[in-house]
């Protein structure tokens, strides 16, 4: 019961990461500004969190020194508002296609950031480390299938029209520099992202409230992504949220993806594994793809379903290979034992090894 429950969850999870990318299409289509979009965005979410926080943990919360508040201010500003900001435009110029597609590299993007930063180990000669190798070549080789080929492509009925054309023109597939350009934001939001979750394991080691980092991330990041979209628009008639698309998408990325997600992808993890919540993200490009087509009119082109296809196997390449190194640290911590225990022969130059490649691995979040 409780292996059904579990992939039930990543299912929702990925439906609802599916549906974020189609509301912040939609919203954009309309004529929303990106900027103000993801001011208000932030901000839904930091209302929904705050009264959680303080009812929760009002009274054991962790201590704030100036020195951890300026990491998580620079945290946020890096991973989620500029993140979060060149995401919208770059959506602006591609589909939500596009935008889910590239999100099954972010484990790919965080491992190689983990190695530069010297957070894990990689070592080229072993069937893991080749196949971690590989998964970010091929994620590289779709990244630029993606950007540079398009091929033939294919529209089928939409069943919701656009009442203004010209935000129904914006749902085709961009064209020759604006496509590409697209394609390079969308990847540099996904590094940014990817760098906000490598550097935050060293943060949480000071200040170990997860719910609290969360909140004091939206808190800041409205903040900072209200100072960048006052200086965007001007125009006060830019601002203005009716009972229409734009407030739904709004409140939906604010509360149900920042907090309902939040929390299934913690149970997953806890229940799963990072792994297992890993291997369920190639679910929500495929609810994009069928969703973005017959809701939106978005073009499918065989260049973007080649392309999504190889950042797909790359993930998974780059997961067999840490899902190999977590098994060989399983069986070597049990050859810790005494030879007539264990009945394996281990050198005790290997134990150092996978110890110290243990303490060295990063959270590999999604």
């Amino acid at each position: 019961m409780e292996g059904k429950k579990a992939y039930l969850a990543v299912t929702l999870i990925q439906t609802l990461y599916a549906g974020m990318f189609l509301v912040s299409k939609a919203a954009f289509n309309d004529g929303m500004n990106t900027f103000i979009f993801v001011f208000y965005r932030q901000t839904a979410a930091t209302v929904f969190l705050l009264p959680i926080t303080l009812f929760l943990h009002r009274k054991n919360a962790p201590r704030l020194s100036f020195l951890i508040f300026c990491k998580i201010f620079m945290l946020a500003l890096c991973g989620i508002t500029l993140s979060l900001d060149v995401n919208g435009i770059a959506l602006v110029y591609t589909s939500p296609t596009l935008a889910a597609a590239t999100t099954n590299c972010l484990p790919v993007i965080i491992f190689f950031f983990a190695v530069l930063l010297r957070v894990e180990v990689l070592r080229w000669r072993t069937r893991a480390g080749m196949a971690k190798v590989g998964g970010i070549l091929i994620c590289l080789g779709g990244a630029a299938m993606l950007a540079l080929y398009k091929g033939p492509h294919w529209t089928l009925p939409q069943l919701y029209h656009y009442h203004n054309s010209r935000h129904h023109d914006q749902t085709h597939v961009a064209s020759g520099n604006s496509w590409i350009k697209g394609c390079i934001l969308m990847l540099t939001s996904n590094a940014l992202w990817a760098l906000w979750i490598v550097l935050q394991a060293g943060v949480l080691k000071s200040y170990p409230s997860k719910l609290h980092f969360t909140t004091l991330n939206c808190l800041l990041s409205s903040i900072q992504s209200f100072v960048i979209a006052i200086a965007a628009e001007r125009d006060f008639n830019q601002w203005k949220l009716g009972w229409n698309r734009n407030l739904i998408a709004v409140a939906y990325c604010g509360i149900v993806v920042t907090g309902v997600t939040y929390y299934l992808q913690a149970w997953v993890v806890e229940k799963k594994g990072p792994v297992f919540l890993a291997m369920s993200t190639p679910l929500a490009f495929v609810l994009t793809v069928f969703c973005s087509t017959f809701l939106l009119g978005d073009v499918i082109s065989l260049g973007s379903i080649i392309g999504g296809i190889l950042l797909i196997g790359g993930l998974y390449s780059v997961l067999w290979g840490k899902s190999r190194e977590q098994q060989k640290m399983t069986e070597v911590a049990n050859c810790a034992l005494p030879v007539q225990e264990c009945g394996k022969e281990c050198t005790e130059s290997s134990l150092k090894e996978t110890s110290a490649t243990e303490s060295t691995q990063p959270p590999f979040l999604v």
